[in-house]
C-alpha cells in the first residue's frame, strides 16, 4: 500500500515540478502587470502543492525526483502577443494533468492523499482557467483595480526582491 501510494505521490510531484519551473520561466517573459499577477498566483499555489507532496513523499520513506529547469523563450511580435503561445501551452498541459490524474487519484489509498491530490487537481483546473483567460486578454483575472489606477509599465525583472 505505502510503495503504491509513493509511486504515485513521486509521479504527480514530477508531473507539477516540470509544470512549476516552466510557469517561473514564462512567468518572466510576461511583462503585462495583471498577467504576470495570475501566473504568480499559480506558481505561490503550485508551490504549495509540492510542499505537500513532498511532506507525503517524505512521510512514505521516499524523496522526490528533481525536475530539469526548461528553457523558454517568447516568439516575435507585439510585446504581449509575444508570449501567448507559451500559454496556450500553459492552458493544455493543465488540462492534460487534470486529464490523467482525475482518476488515477482513486487509485490511492490512504484517504488523506487522495484528497490532498483532488484539492491539487481542482485547482489545477482553476490555473488552466486562468491560462485561458490569460491567452483571451482577459485582464481581470484576479479582481479589478480602482478606476484610474495604474501599474506602471510592467512587472519587475525578478520574481523575488529582498
Amino acid at each position: 500500500m505505502k510503495a503504491d501510494d509513493l509511486a504515485l505521490l513521486r509521479e504527480l510531484h514530477r508531473d507539477k515540478m516540470t509544470q512549476y519551473l516552466r510557469h517561473i520561466a514564462v512567468a518572466a517573459l510576461i511583462s503585462d502587470y495583471e498577467f504576470n499577477n495570475a501566473y504568480q498566483y499559480v506558481i505561490n499555489r503550485e508551490d504549495t502543492h509540492l510542499r505537500w507532496l513532498e511532506s507525503a513523499i517524505t512521510e512514505f520513506g521516499g524523496t522526490p525526483e528533481t525536475v530539469a529547469t526548461p528553457t523558454v523563450t517568447a516568439s516575435a511580435g507585439k510585446k504581449n502577443d509575444m508570449f501567448l503561445p507559451l500559454v496556450a501551452v500553459d492552458a493544455e498541459q493543465a488540462g492534460v494533468l487534470v486529464a490523467k490524474w482525475k482518476p488515477r487519484a482513486a487509485e490511492i489509498r490512504s484517504d488523506r492523499h487522495r484528497k490532498l491530490v483532488g484539492v491539487i487537481i481542482g485547482e489545477t483546473s482553476e490555473g488552466k482557467r486562468f491560462f485561458d483567460q490569460v491567452g483571451q486578454g482577459n485582464d481581470d483575472l484576479l479582481g479589478r483595480r480602482t478606476n484610474g489606477a495604474i501599474t506602471g509599465d510592467g512587472v519587475m525583472p525578478v520574481r523575488w526582491v529582498e
